[in-house]
């Protein structure tokens, strides 16, 4: 059974954002383990600088690092990344497995995303839209599309 971490920057406390993850951790449970990883956002002032940006995002990358699990596939999602269809990302985790990745690791970053070192370091730059989200909300919707993928992994009637 292959492994699937979501780590992410900041910390979920609206109820129905908590109460979604739930439901899609629950679902989850039957096709892989999954570990939900929670950072602290770094504090910035109400209207930062673009190098107190850099230097919040600089120190959330040491704690990310300092939290992946060893070996498996890096996925950094971000605007700028690469948009797939559910079936298309569906065949990429198929793939990752059959390749004998046993770990696939989600990073989301904090409310003003990643820091690109670990871009750089993603074997994958997924993208969820070319509009912006929350990025909390950015969590329950990887739940579900991982869910989704397995689901159509399985032929289950889930995705129509």
């Amino acid at each position: 059974m292959v492994n699937v971490h979501i780590l992410c920057v900041g910390k979920l406390k609206e109820k129905f954002y908590l109460a979604a993850v739930e439901e899609y951790a629950k679902r989850l449970s039957r096709s892989c383990r999954l570990t939900l990883t929670e950072l602290p956002e770094e504090r910035l002032p109400e209207r930062p600088s673009q190098a107190q940006i850099d230097a919040a995002l600089e120190r959330e990358a040491d704690a990310v690092r300092a939290r992946l699990p060893k070996g498996g596939v890096l996925i950094a999602l971000c605007v700028e990344g690469k948009s797939l269809s559910s079936e298309a990302f569906a065949r990429r985790i198929s793939d990752w497995m059959v390749e004998g990745n046993t770990t696939l690791t989600f990073l989301i970053g904090s409310s003003f995303g990643l820091h690109e070192s670990l871009k750089r370091q993603a074997e994958l730059r997924l993208s969820m839209s070319e509009m912006t989200f929350p990025h909390h909300l950015a969590r329950v919707m990887l739940l579900e599309q991982v869910y989704r993928a397995f689901q159509i992994l399985e032929g289950t009637r889930y995705h129509k």
